[in-house]
């Protein structure tokens, strides 16, 4: 065999290289949840939570896709590294996510730029107390919709079918594994915009709903069933949506936008008391109360 032909692989190399890469970017994705659990600890507004700066939000929204997306990319990311390292020419894999990051950290973009839009042309129908729970409804709904629909279908089973894709599409070189991750990134985003968007609607910030999203993703891309499940999936958004369309004062973890928020520990709890709120104490024995520094007060 020529030294520039095709590099084969020692015998049970593949299998614990495949492990190695789960574990790397599972372990990314657990780096990732920690980081936006921190960052984001007391910020969900629900529904209209403000996203912020720019920056701030790029980084935030990038972490987010970290943490949701690595998981569900690991038979990819397998195979790509699987195809590559058995040609002379194979991109790195490093490579490939940076482009296949690169689409979602525009969709993120795109997305601040639309509520940026919105919020500049300030309609008032969508104040929680007008037409607000129907616009939030009718975003989960669609999502719910989009899952029935040909393009999720086209758009699922390609992420489901790497060495598809990876053997149709391959580009040698690491400029071409960064087009083949914003190719495949591409394919990603026509099968999980809709998630993503009710995701925004719900409220960007909420961590539940960030990890129910995440587990929808992670099912449908990773699992045998995943492809079944998007009628499942499709029946439980839309019934979402139309209870927070019709009883959003009912609607599970969809918290109120203008409600304040709990104070006191993490967790809950009653409201902590400032400094010099608490109450007199009271003199030895009973009668007149006394201050802090032990003497009587007036």
């Amino acid at each position: 065999m020529s030294a520039s032909g095709p590099r084969p692989l020692a015998l049970g190399a593949r299998p614990r290289r495949r492990q190695a890469i789960a574990s790397a970017l599972v372990a990314l994705a657990l780096a990732g949840w920690i980081v936006t659990a921190v960052r984001m600890e007391g910020m969900d507004e629900g529904p209209g939570t403000a996203l912020g700066g720019l920056g701030w939000f790029v980084g935030v929204w990038v972490t987010m896709m970290a943490a949701m997306m690595l998981p569900a990319v690991v038979p990819m990311a397998s195979a790509f590294d699987r195809v590559a390292r058995a040609r002379p020419e194979g991109g790195a894999l490093a490579w490939f996510l940076a482009g296949y990051g690169l689409v979602w950290a525009a969709f993120g973009v795109a997305a601040f730029a639309l509520d940026a839009l919105v919020r500049a042309a300030d309609p008032g129908f969508l104040a929680w107390d007008r037409q607000g729970p129907l616009v939030t409804g009718a975003a989960v709904a669609v999502a719910g919709l989009y899952e029935l629909t040909p393009l999720k279908l086209r758009c699922l089973r390609h992420c489901r079918t790497p060495l598809h894709f990876l053997l149709g599409r391959w580009r040698e070189g690491r400029v071409g594994a960064v087009r083949m991750g914003v190719e495949h990134g591409a394919w990603c985003v026509g099968c999980c915009w809709a998630l993503m968007a009710a995701l925004v609607a719900l409220g960007i910030m909420s961590l539940f709903w960030m990890v129910v999203v995440a587990a929808v993703i992670f099912v449908e891309k990773a699992l045998p069933f995943g492809e079944r499940s998007t009628r499942w999936f499709a029946l439980a958004l839309v019934a979402l949506g139309l209870w927070i369309a019709l009883a959003p004062g009912s609607a599970p973890e969809v918290t109120e936008p203008g409600s304040p928020m709990p104070m006191g520990e993490p967790g809950g709890g009653a409201p902590m008391e400032a400094p010099g709120d608490a109450a007199p104490m009271e003199a030895p024995g009973g009668g007149t109360p006394m201050d802090e520094r032990g003497g009587t007060m007036p």
